[in-house]
């Protein structure tokens, strides 16, 4: 499979190491250098698929200008989706085929399992409040991440007393806070803490590198391949949320 890796970070680096041991090839390399001419290039017209981990400035554009190409294309970017509805309906619309996911870790998808049914429990018990937190090396832009966001959307939705989330500590009692830490190297540790005045219930995921991340998207760009439409990690894993 020939791959269209855009980005070149510490996720890009990762991935452009394992494909090989999967058999594929990177035939277009596309970064901040580069951008302006590349998608207009040959190396990226031989691309069977495209793999996008960028930042939140960037995303979209590349995203649509892969699916306008014919590309399918993978996502692992955060901080851009809010307008995930609108890059939906462009790919419907265009035929297309897209792929995203805010984590592709097989762990950190069975992670949001765990919390999505640990929550639909607590959402009988009141005395329990819940808070999340994670931790990311330095040169992560976004917070929180768009995994404690995906984690904390999905709790809201399930705690009736809960509406929405906020960064920092809770302030109302129907909000949920999402602390962010940025220290030194940590490839991602995500907490989902649930206190109440006589015990406390920890979920913790903690990543040991960035491996796992960088085969679940390459997993993924082998699943897109041949297919239309928008899918995530519970079409690859048969996770059901």
């Amino acid at each position: 499979m020939n791959i269209a890796l855009i980005g070149h970070g510490k996720m890009g680096h990762t991935i452009e190491r394992l494909a090989p041991t999967r058999g594929h090839r990177i035939v277009s390399l596309i970064d901040i250098d580069n951008y302006r001419t590349a998608f207009d290039s040959d190396a990226f017209r031989r691309a069977d698929v495209a793999i996008e981990f960028t930042g939140p400035q960037t995303a979209y554009d590349n995203i649509t200008r892969c699916i306008d190409a014919g590309l399918p294309v993978v996502s692992g970017s955060t901080g851009w989706t809010a307008r995930m509805d609108e890059l939906k309906e462009h790919c419907l619309a265009a035929g297309g085929a897209f792929f995203y996911a805010s984590n592709f870790s097989l762990g950190v998808n069975l992670f949001f399992a765990l919390s999505d049914h640990l929550a639909k429990l607590m959402n009988a018990y009141p005395d329990y409040d819940v808070r999340l937190s994670e931790t990311h090396h330095i040169h992560k832009l976004d917070a929180p991440s768009g995994t404690a966001v995906t984690l904390a959307e999905a709790i809201v939705r399930r705690i009736d007393r809960k509406t929405r989330w906020v960064r920092g500590q809770a302030q109302q009692a129907d909000e949920i806070g999402v602390e962010s830490v940025r220290e030194g190297e940590v490839p991602g540790t995500h907490e989902v803490t649930y206190d109440s005045p006589v015990d406390t219930i920890r979920l913790i995921h903690e990543a040991k590198s960035r491996d796992g991340f960088a085969l679940g998207a390459l997993l993924a760009a082998e699943f897109i391949v041949g297919r239309r439409g928008v899918f995530g990690m519970n079409d690859l894993l048969r996770v059901n949320a």
